[in-house]
């Protein structure tokens, strides 16, 4: 059973003998964490203490200047640092209807919204590495397409109608690979899928 988070409530389940009949579901929630990520904001936390150090205690008798630079590199730097990591720190995936969102870290920013009739397939992916694409977050590469990389691991990867791959980590992404293509079958999109 998936966790229910703010953004994205777990619909309820029918109860058991409560003569509901079993509904596929309508919703499929996923979400991927990288708990290494909390450490390198941490580091840009620190590059921004030590650049309020620096503007508030500071002895330095070399003049204005070379002070200034100093703890605006040290804020400039804290600041990328810290906000580029918390917004990748997880990832949630959301299929309902006849679209897939993906949202990145606690303000849901960046996202993305995939219409399912521009998807034409959806594949499972054992292992997505940030070495495949060149590190942590929302990465482009021309010869392999987009994806959202917020760990090592599983992951869905989606052939879209214009040629074009978007692929993002996700924790038990064979689930979302099943229901994507349900969904797919049933809007009448996509290739067949051989069971």
């Amino acid at each position: 059973m998936r966790e229910a988070s703010p953004e994205y409530p777990t619909p309820p389940e029918p109860r058991p003998g409560s003569g509901a009949t079993e509904q596929p579901p309508e919703v499929w929630i996923g979400r991927a964490t990288n708990r290494v990520q909390w450490l390198l904001a941490a580091g840009g936390a620190a590059c921004i203490a030590l650049g309020i150090e620096l503007a508030v205690d500071s002895t330095w008798t070399s003049g204005i200047a070379p002070l200034l630079m100093s703890v605006i590199g040290c804020l400039a730097a804290g600041i990328l640092v810290l906000f580029g990591t918390l917004a990748f720190v997880h990832v949630a995936v959301r299929v309902e209807g006849d679209c897939l969102e993906v949202r990145c870290g606690h303000i849901g920013l960046p996202r993305r919204t995939i219409r399912l009739d521009h998807v034409v397939g959806a594949d499972f992916v054992p292992r997505v590495t940030p070495r495949q694409w060149g590190g942590w977050g929302y990465r482009w590469r021309p010869e392999i397409g987009t994806a959202v990389v917020v760990r090592r691991g599983e992951g869905v990867a989606l052939k879209l109608g214009d040629g074009r791959v978007f692929t993002v980590t996700v924790d038990d992404a064979e689930a979302a690979v099943r229901f994507i293509r349900d969904r797919l079958r049933l809007l009448g999109t996509g290739q067949p899928v051989e069971a």
